[in-house]
């Protein structure tokens, strides 16, 4: 059974305050977007676990890879049987973008669905989070506003239909720990959903992302390439998470992303 696990975008990020077990408190909107991985996964009978990958590398143990942790997750609860699984990886690491939570998402419905586990969207989401605090947002896929530490959600009625979206990764690692150590900690001014209610091109300065003034401070080609985005047309242009992928909303013709000379670019329709 094969899976497309896609990627998200943050529209606005404030990190509001710090938790006495060091985690941050934060609020933002993850919307969620058709740049995808692709993840196969199927019973292997009598032969052992089979884990293998493509596209791009992917670093670190393969015991500490999001999909393996989200398969023996399950199998030490549920005791389903041996599996055999292909990542092919598309969306980059450490880009803001989410894909290792979306992969283990997925990971998590191909096995309910395969060995007709019977979980509920409830239960997966349960077992996601255990993962990490964005992988629950993926079992459902649709537009939410995050709290607390990311893992507190509640419905977003938002709809970009008939916008376009452009996503340029350069080949810059942010260290998600890294973003947080430099970041500022604020109140928010305006709320993100009440910003929201209104129209993309009334975004720009209102919609903020605060981890970038840190994030842009220590590699400022990231800078670039936002007022890029808005020089080319962007209603809107924004880093998603803590970088280093950077957006922009488009509602009319999408940029030339072949001048994005050595970074990975995506481009796509919003619904």
């Amino acid at each position: 059974m094969i899976a497309f696990p896609n990627a998200k975008i943050n529209l606005g990020l404030y990190v509001t305050g710090t938790r006495p077990e060091g985690f941050h408190d934060i609020e933002t909107v993850l919307f969620p977007v058709a740049f995808r991985d692709v993840l196969e996964i199927m019973p292997s009978g009598e032969q052992p676990d089979e884990f293998q990958h493509s596209g791009l590398t992917i670093p670190g143990k393969v015991e500490e890879n999001l999909c393996i942790r989200a398969y023996k997750l399950l199998k030490n609860e549920l005791h389903i049987p041996t599996i055999r699984m292909h990542l092919h990886k598309v969306i980059p690491m450490g880009a803001g973008l989410g894909g290792g939570s979306s992969d283990a998402a997925s990971t998590i419905k191909l096995l309910n669905n395969i060995f007709s586990l019977a979980l509920s969207s409830s239960q997966m989401m349960q077992y996601a989070g255990k993962l990490g605090s964005d992988c629950a947002f993926f079992i459902e896929n649709k537009p939410i506003f995050a709290s607390g530490r990311g893992d507190q959600f509640e419905t977003v009625v938002l709809n970009l239909e008939g916008y376009c979206i452009a996503i340029v990764i350069p080949p810059i690692h942010v260290s998600t720990a890294d973003a947080y150590e430099k970041v500022t900690i604020n109140k928010p001014v305006e709320s993100i959903r009440a910003i929201l209610k209104t129209s993309p091109g009334k975004w720009r300065d209102r919609l903020v992302n605060d981890f970038e003034d840190s994030v842009f401070h220590r590699h400022p080609e990231i800078l670039q390439i936002k007022e890029k985005m808005y020089a080319t047309g962007a209603v809107y242009a924004s880093m998603s998470g803590s970088g280093s992928a950077v957006y922009g909303l488009f509602d009319q013709k999408l940029p030339d992303l072949n001048s994005f000379k050595g970074c990975i670019t995506w481009s796509g329709k919003m619904s």
